[in-house]
């Protein structure tokens, strides 16, 4: 069988393909992106089948929401990730998601437990864990209930029982400072 020819286009070519809905625009898109928003989705719900779900969820609201992107306020990657993330976070506070964990067979128990709690290589995340662990210790653990866990800024304020203001200040450092390694 023949490998397949991974797909890459700059920005620019994208966005535009993506606004006329060309094939080339989701076959890119899926082959530029997929392991990126993976890894973020799957840090918020812990779950393969639920992150694939989320991550298909997140590429059509992407191809049905291309127009409404706009350069000035941010890189497409920005974008999608943030779509990315508000669905997953979404998919974790939802009633489904809670009871699904709820409401197990006691059978199956042990093996969810050993499932979800595996060491696993992931290599989709080694370059962003990689990045956030050069952050701060105290801006790395804002950023980690933010964007990996879900929490909003009040909920990583009581958790770590410091000002709300301080979580916004030191969570604009650390993207600040990750924000330098892709200029």
């Amino acid at each position: 069988m023949a490998k397949k020819h991974k797909i890459t286009l700059s920005e620019e070519e994208l966005i535009s393909a993506l606004r006329r809905r060309e094939k080339v625009a989701a076959e890119a898109l899926y082959d530029m992106y997929s392991a990126s928003l993976y890894g973020v989705i799957f840090r918020i719900v812990n779950d393969t089948a639920t992150a694939e779900d989320v991550l298909q969820e997140a590429f059509v609201k992407i191809w049905n929401s291309a127009s409404s992107y706009s350069a000035e306020k941010g890189r497409l990657f920005t974008w999608m990730l943030n779509i990315a993330r508000n669905l997953a976070i979404d998919k974790v506070r939802s009633k489904d998601f809670k009871n699904q964990y709820k409401n197990q067979e006691l059978e199956n128990n042990v093996g969810y437990i050993d499932k979800h709690n595996s060491t696993e290589y992931k290599p989709e995340l080694l370059g962003v864990k990689d990045l956030v662990e050069t952050l701060k210790p105290e801006q790395k653990s804002i950023l980690d209930l933010i964007y990996f866990k879900g929490y909003t800024h009040t909920e990583a304020a009581d958790e770590l029982g410091i000002p709300l203001g301080t979580i916004k200040t030191r969570l604009r450092m650390a993207i600040m400072q990750l924000r330098r390694h892709f200029n």
